[in-house]
């Protein structure tokens, strides 16, 4: 019989018992429990019969693939130095993985022949074994299923000594190749095009109808080329009106496996500053005064937005978290006030603004698969002849600080660099 028990760390129970491994050493696992001793204390019996019974911890000759991919994400995936959102993007794909028949074949049965299948299927698509048709993923993904597979098998030879030798070295990821229109008239660089003006200007005025606070994060990416996580995650600290730049340095989005919404880093980890023009300053001007008018109005229902520091294992993760005025707000709570808000003060999500995006891919004609990125793409390549254009109609008018106003969306400014200035866009012409 397996020996437990429970101990407190902080404001939580936790519960811990020995297993046996698959080498037969007894190993102790500690799990956390609740603020309650006698529910942890439940819940620390209910684990030790589920062991009795079932042996979840199994001897390596009946390990599963399923069972070896919850042990790796475990003990490697979760302690290891891999960002958030990776760790987040491959508990995704171990999630998928598990929904094939292949991970419950007994890892010493496993073959490349099976997995060469396995990523044949992700790759092309066709008959699932639950008999839907389905077709072939993108390369990301594919590429995502791969590196979870490889670190787990390369895991189960070393350190756990389950096999003798990974069957993933022998894979070849086989992509479908990319159509091409060779008659096509755009001159476009990549798939994802960008709206022109006059479809920007439809797209607020059907927002102002269907959605309208969805308009000032759609505005924020047309003008500043923000990402959808780093729009709903820009701060008012981060604005500065009178130097008219953005400071991004956080993002937002929701964790599945923790059923959060979390703050995190931006996508390449750096902070960036932004410039913007005339036109988005008025905005940002006009959206402080709305909000602080309906904060006047809801009262004591008008919600704050709040986040607090959880750790798990030696990760570090910020919830969020909204609350209104009549609730009590937890001492570990900290407020942030952030600049895209619901009029009630609660934060427009990257999750709303997704169902918001599809809504308009379906109900807008001209704007079929439609998505936020599109409203950024003119920004990642800051040669292109529409991003010169955007930049000098955001500035509204000709001013002489022109050249700092228009050096770029998205430059990169390092901390004590000078910020260099670059020639000013002030000619149509040279773009016709």
């Amino acid at each position: 019989m397996a020996k437990g028990s429970v101990r407190k760390k902080g404001k939580k129970w936790y519960y811990r018992f020995y297993v046996e491994d698959a080498s037969g050493n007894l190993v102790q696992k500690e799990y956390a429990g609740t603020e309650s001793k006698s529910e942890t204390e439940k819940l620390l019996r209910q684990a030790m019969d589920d062991y009795e019974s079932k042996k979840f911890i199994a001897k390596s000759e009946n390990i599963t693939v399923g069972e070896l991919l919850d042990i790796w994400a475990e003990e490697e995936l979760k302690t290891g130095t891999l960002s958030n959102g990776t760790v987040q993007n491959y508990l995704g794909a171990i999630t998928n993985i598990k929904k094939h028949p292949i991970s419950e074949r007994k890892l010493k049965n496993v073959t490349s022949e099976h997995l060469q299948a396995f990523f044949d299927l992700l790759s092309f698509g066709g008959t699932y074994p639950d008999g839907s048709e389905r077709k072939g993923y993108s390369k990301d993904y594919i590429r995502s299923f791969s590196a979870v597979l490889q670190q787990s098998f390369r895991f189960a030879v070393s350190p756990k000594q389950y096999i003798t030798f990974n069957p993933m070295q022998y894979i070849k990821l086989k992509y479908q190749t990319d159509e091409v229109d060779l008659f096509s008239d755009d001159d476009m660089d990549g798939d994802i095009q960008p709206i022109p003006r006059e479809d920007y200007e439809r797209l607020i005025e059907f927002l102002q109808d269907y959605n309208p606070p969805a308009i000032l994060p759609i505005q924020i990416a047309y003008y500043a080329g923000l990402r959808i996580g780093e729009a709903c995650g820009l701060a008012w600290q981060d604005v500065n009106l009178e130097e008219q730049c953005l400071t991004i340095r956080r993002s937002i989005r929701y964790d599945g496996s923790r059923h959060k919404n979390i703050i995190g880093p931006t996508k390449r980890k750096k902070v960036r500053i932004v410039d913007f023009g005339d036109t988005l300053a008025e905005i940002l001007r006009n959206a402080r005064k709305e909000q602080l008018k309906n904060r006047m109005q809801y009262g004591e229902l008008y919600h704050k937005n709040y986040y607090r520091e959880v750790k798990d294992k030696n990760r570090v993760y910020y919830e969020f978290y909204h609350l209104d005025g009549t609730e009590n707000v937890p001492e570990d709570y900290k407020e942030i006030s952030f600049v895209c808000l619901r009029p009630d003060g609660s934060l427009e999500l990257p999750s709303t603004l997704g169902i918001v995006c599809r809504k308009i891919a379906q109900k807008l004609d001209g704007f079929e698969g439609f998505h936020f990125h599109q409203l950024r793409h003119p920004y990642v390549k800051h040669t292109t002849k529409i991003f010169s254009l955007r930049l000098m109609d955001s500035q509204a008018q000709a001013y002489p600080d022109a050249r700092r106003k228009t050096r770029g969306a998205c430059q990169l400014h390092r901390g004590g660099q000078n910020r260099s200035s670059v020639r000013p866009l002030c000619n149509r012409k040279r773009f016709s």
